[in-house]
């Protein structure tokens, strides 16, 4: 380094680091093709030391691309090789096991140089629409099955883009057009990244980041180290059990605090699934530690040394240590439970701090569209892969209420109707908050969302469900009640699954009903005044305030006078 930096000099060039990561992310989502990362923000981004090491990420993005990313650029450089790292390089793969859980992640890496020198990395992933093989959803038998394989290779070598690998990538996926423009996309906001870094450099006058990155993971690891040292030395075990695919699934931990880490162990758990619902390690690491770091250390941020103290131990081939060759397409299905079983246990020593169970995973589903094949379909009916997010309801917390239709622990953003209808032929004819969806508690659970699915004129398509809490809806927390099921069916009363590709014939639509959260505390000590503002902004309907809240009926009829002069909150 050029010169000795003092500790506020160190303090301002972390805060730089967020900044220049933020702005790499925010590239990303403007420049991104995929609808997934423009509107729901399912993407990470963040700056590496030499060593692979994760020094600072956006906070735009995901827990579990951020976190599973913090290990995947190691992997690069051990399969590049540090002797085959040019100024001018871009790397990337869509490994499950390297990268961030399945074949439907983009992972980018890039080497920043400065006069000449390697000083970092940067890295970044997106989820695109479309990968080949089966398409987006669980219904393959193993992992050759769900798309193309790209092993950690050269994007681009000394600036020259690997054309080759292009027109093999555009032979064997749908959407073309999209996977390509993300993969320039990924390297774009990765090269703003770096020259942000290198600005920063010259204008603090460092030849490499090996001081800030001293500062940044020394002060980290002690930060959290202190807040793990301050909690009792105690084990405890969490369980909880989802729909699966065929036949439900059990995810079992437990908990150890010791002095200077925290072991999350999923001996117990279930094994590997038959189908495409399966969870690399890396993937369930990420979410584990995500959920820990919220609990125990949320300011603390997220680094490879705050990171470092979480540990996980999985068997292989249960259903959180999946190995190849499982099919692991909906991995995030199981991943997304992960917290919620850690809460689980992390309750029964530390009462009152984590929240009710939530939906859990994300309730996303995809859309194959086509011309109408029962009769003459308009010239105008085209093919497409629409894919979109959407969220059931959150827990509820200790102190507050359940947030309505937010994903929690992913973060993902809910996608408008409009950039929804703008990337194919599908009409949302309906979405809205579901009333008494989400657990009634001290604290109401939040709520989840009706949504009806359909085609323009002259299409048809096939509905690829990714859907859990239809048999195992979210329970409540120190005496608070369950959140609403799932429920899935074609409007003409059909019945669907709640997983898997499914036809839906012209004219038809799908019938969702999102999971709610789940409530905390015992609803009898939910205040009166919460129960009327529930009551009047629609949340919960007058049986409901009845049964679960004992609201009388004058105060029902005071509630419903209000609404009819059309009062709000």
């Amino acid at each position: 380094m050029a010169q000795s930096q003092s500790n506020v000099a160190y303090q301002v060039m972390w805060n730089r680091l967020i900044s220049v990561v933020e702005e790499q992310a925010q590239a990303l989502v403007r420049t991104a093709f995929s609808t997934s990362v423009r509107e729901a923000g399912d993407l990470s981004a963040g700056v590496y030391d030499t060593h692979g090491r994760m020094l600072a990420q956006a906070v735009t993005g995901t827990p579990g691309h951020v976190n599973a990313m913090a290990d995947a650029v190691a992997h690069f450089i051990r399969r590049i090789g540090r002797q085959n790292i040019f100024e001018g390089d871009v790397y990337l793969t869509n490994d499950p096991w390297e990268g961030t859980g399945h074949l439907h992640d983009i992972t980018m890496v890039t080497p920043s140089f400065h006069n000449g020198v390697l000083v970092g990395f940067f890295a970044c992933t997106a989820h695109i629409v479309d990968i080949g093989g089966r398409g987006f959803g669980a219904d393959a038998a193993s992992i050759y099955e769900e798309g193309l394989y790209i092993p950690i290779m050269k994007f681009a070598e000394r600036g020259e883009v690997d054309e080759t690998l292009v027109r093999i990538v555009r032979g064997n996926v749908r959407e073309p057009d999209q996977l390509i423009g993300d993969m320039y996309a990924l390297a774009t906001c990765n090269e703003i990244g770096h020259r942000r870094l290198i600005e920063m450099m010259k204008e603090f006058g460092l030849d490499d980041l090996d001081g800030i990155a001293a500062f940044i993971l020394d002060n980290s690891r002690r930060a959290t180290l202190e807040r793990i040292a301050a909690l009792p030395r105690t084990s405890a075990e969490g369980e909880m059990t989802v729909d699966g695919f065929a036949t439900p699934i059990t995810l079992k931990v437990k908990l150890t605090i010791e002095e200077d880490r925290i072991v999350s162990d999923f001996t117990g758990t279930s094994g590997v699934d038959k189908k495409g619902i399966n969870c690399p390690l890396v993937y369930a690491k990420a979410y584990a530690c995500y959920a820990l770091k919220c609990a125990i250390a949320p300011e603390i941020p997220n680094n490879a040394a705050s990171l470092a103290p979480f540990e996980i131990e999985a068997p292989a081939n249960t259903i959180v240590n999946a190995v190849h060759p499982a099919p692991v397409a909906l991995r995030h299905i199981v991943g997304h439970f992960v917290p919620d079983t850690v809460y689980d246990a992390l309750d029964k020593i530390l009462p009152g701090v984590v929240p009710a169970e939530g939906a859990g995973c994300l309730c996303n589903f995809q859309v194959s569209l086509r011309p109408r094949t029962d009769a003459p379909a308009p010239a105008s009916a085209v093919r497409s892969e629409v894919l979109t997010f959407n969220s059931g309801g959150a827990g509820a917390r200790p102190e507050h209420d359940g947030l309505n239709a937010t994903a929690f622990p992913s973060g993902v953003m809910t996608m408008p109707i409009e950039a929804t209808e703008h990337a194919g032929p599908v009409i949302i004819w309906r979405k809205e908050l579901r009333p008494d969806s989400g657990g009634a508690g001290k604290q109401r659970g939040g709520l989840g969302q009706y949504m009806e699915v359909g085609a323009r004129e002259g299409h048809e398509f096939d509905f690829q469900a990714m859907f859990d809490r239809v048999d195992h809806p979210a329970r409540g927390r120190r005496g608070g009640k369950a959140g609403a099921c799932t429920t899935i069916a074609q409007d003409d009363g059909s019945k669907m699954y709640g997983k898997g590709k499914q036809f839906v014939p012209h004219g038809r639509k799908v019938m969702l009903a999102l999971p709610g959260g789940a409530g905390y505390g015992d609803p009898a000590e939910r205040s009166l005044d919460l129960i009327k503002s529930d009551l009047l902004r629609g949340y919960i309907t007058a049986e409901t305030a009845k049964r679960d809240y004992a609201l009388s009926n004058a105060d029902i009829a005071d509630v419903q006078e209000k609404m009819r002069k059309g009062d709000t909150v």
